[in-house]
């Protein structure tokens, strides 16, 4: 039976262009496993956008001399264009600085208000010496004072990953440019954390068996000392604070990091409007059958597994104070948070500023989309922080997708497109014939179970695992010695392609674009996995902005479907190329310059 599957992307921060670290965290895997979900016959929702409120955008801008407005547009595109690139399947990519994303944003915090789970409160924030601006939590570091971790982040430790305030620091310095913080009295709205513990405690644990270990330990670590957490910050730049007295206050906005996490609600009403039912959002929102997943990076595991779920339950009007829904109804907390661990580069980790990165258009720039998605599939941080090096990259590119995959398809398709122009007709089969049809066949269970569990590793390996059988298959079976045995030929290039057609199914969530090759190759018609585009939208006649949005709705199905003989075949075209050695030498250069 169909379901309605929510992917929830964690939002790219809009200061500047995106590297490859941050795609393996949100971005492929997202899209692995919403492509699987579609093919499986469910519906999908994949939503995100740019994040583009807070001080860091404001910083960036002034170190690039333009408004902060003038710097998310141009980073919004930049971004759209590099996950395009990526063939990342958005229903709809969007951003925050919308209309629509101001009111929802605006609409959860009144429902929380009124409900009382946020509450005005006298704090110290954190100012800049220098220009008297409000410093962010995680543009603050220091010593961590219950761990004594050096690099503890003014919201958090991510050593012991206990919630910290940026008071709370010793010896704490800012980001920014190096300065010592001062702190000074200032009003702020808090999000009642502790309100929530029950609750909280209540729906993790009933997430054991579920969810990855690494990231329910993490969240169940934090309920212990939960705090209130401030809300709104001293800035100019952000989402307005909707009450009397605060709206028109043109130094308080909602914080960030609020504002950014009801965007997945915000995209999701955003994107049924524009499919032209403005209630559809609501059957990936308030459906007792309907599931949620969110992907991210590790470092927001405390904003998807703890702080939105307790907004969405005050919200709701569950809590220690009760309280009643808000005016959009009830709405779904998370089915599960998928985060990936960090990605480091050449055992060091990415930074922009210390030249330790690839940005991805520089990535697509150079090399395939899915020989990236690939090697994040294969060798990503799924579990555990792992380390991209270019020598496995290239090692995992020429022997797995050059000598493995794509040899398999080029040899099967050139050799019955030359010897008989179409799909050839199987004759009496071998043993060594069913046997690795039914291998074949029988793969589609345990991938699709890996895929539905967001286990992209175990899955890809056991995709590649077919195909490297059929290559033993087709070495064994030396269909170019049997000139004259064309009976025995047709047979054996038959379960050849019949394999290719599979194996280009299974791998077709985690390499879309060669899996389309694949399909041409093989004589398919129309669109086999549709592939994502920007469009220019507005709102009621104003500034346009980019989306990602896109038509899915092609032939891929997951399942194993019998070729036909007779099928005229395409003359095979290379899937992947093969990159020379010297690659490696080029790319540390890049990096060392």
């Amino acid at each position: 039976m169909s379901q309605h599957i929510l992917t929830a992307v964690a939002w790219p921060y809009a200061n500047g262009p995106r590297h490859i670290g941050h795609v393996s965290g949100f971005g492929v895997p997202s899209d692995i496993f919403s492509r699987y979900q579609r093919m499986a016959g469910n519906k999908v929702l994949m939503v995100s956008g740019t994040d583009e409120h807070g001080t860091p955008i404001q910083v960036q801008a002034d170190k690039e001399g333009v408004t902060a407005k003038e710097l998310a547009d141009r980073y919004n595109r930049v971004i759209a264009e590099d996950l395009t690139g990526l063939g990342l399947s958005y229903d709809l990519f969007t951003r925050t600085t919308t209309k629509n994303h101001y009111a929802i944003a605006q609409e959860i915090f009144k429902g929380l208000y009124d409900n009382g789970y946020i509450f005005p409160k006298i704090t110290m924030g954190a100012i800049s010496p220098s220009n008297g601006r409000t410093l962010p939590d995680r543009y603050i570091e220091g010593t961590c004072p219950i761990c004594g971790y050096d690099g503890a982040r003014g919201d958090q430790c991510d050593n012991c990953g206990n919630q910290l305030d940026p008071i709370q620091l010793i010896n704490p310095v800012s980001r920014v440019n190096g300065e010592t913080p001062i702190f000074v009295e200032t009003e702020h709205f808090m999000l009642d954390l502790p309100a929530f513990a029950e609750v909280l405690g209540t729906y993790l644990q009933a997430k054991q068996g579920e969810w990855r270990p690494n990231v329910l330990k993490f969240a169940l670590n934090l309920l212990g000392d939960l705090q209130p957490r401030a809300i709104s910050r001293d800035l100019d730049w952000g989402v307005p604070i909707p009450l009397d007295g605060w709206r028109d206050q043109s130094n308080k906005r909602l914080y960030v990091w609020f504002d950014a996490v009801v965007g997945y609600l915000s995209a999701s009403i955003e994107w049924a409007r524009r499919s032209g039912d403005p209630e559809a959002w609501r059957q990936w929102w308030q459906n007792p059958d309907a599931r949620g997943y969110y992907f991210m990076g590790k470092d927001n595991i405390v904003f998807h597994a703890e702080i939105w779920p307790a907004m969405l339950s005050g919200y709701n009007g569950v809590g220690a104070r009760d309280g009643s829904p808000g005016s959009l109804g009830a709405l779904d907390l998370p089915s599960e948070v998928v985060s990936s661990e960090f990605l480091t580069m050449e055992g060091k980790k990415f930074s922009s500023s210390r030249q330790v990165v690839i940005y991805v258009r520089d990535f697509l720039a150079r090399y395939d989309a899915d020989a990236l998605r690939y090697y994040i599939a294969v060798a990503g941080p799924e579990n555990q922080d792992t380390d991209f090096t270019w020598q496995e990259f290239v090692n995992r590119n020429n022997g797995e997708l050059v000598a493995a995959w794509g040899n398999l398809v080029n040899r099967s398709v050139s050799m019955a497109a030359k010897n008989f122009g179409s799909i050839p007709e199987a004759g009496e089969l071998s043993d060594a014939d069913r046997a690795l049809l039914e291998r074949s066949r029988n793969a589609f269970g345990p991938v699709g179970a890996e895929l539905r569990r967001s286990r992209f590793k175990n899955a890809i390996t056991e995709a590649l695992d077919v195909v490297r059988e059929a290559n033993k298959y087709l070495a064994e079976q030396e269909p170019w010695k049997l000139k004259d045995d064309t009976a025995r030929q047709k047979s054996i290039l038959h379960v050849a392609l019949q394999v290719v057609d599979d194996a280009k199914t299974m791998l077709t969530p985690f390499l879309p674009g060669s899996s389309n090759k694949v399909h041409a190759m093989l004589g398919g018609e129309g669109v086999w996995s549709g592939m994502p585009e920007i469009r220019e939208v507005d709102e009621d006649g104003g500034e346009s902005y980019p989306v990602i949005t896109g038509d899915y709705t092609g032939a891929a199905r997951w399942e194993h479907q019998p070729i036909k003989p007779g099928t005229p075949l395409a003359p095979p075209v290379p899937l992947f190329k093969k990159l020379d050695p010297k690659v490696v030498d080029e790319e540390l250069a890049r990096l060392a310059d």
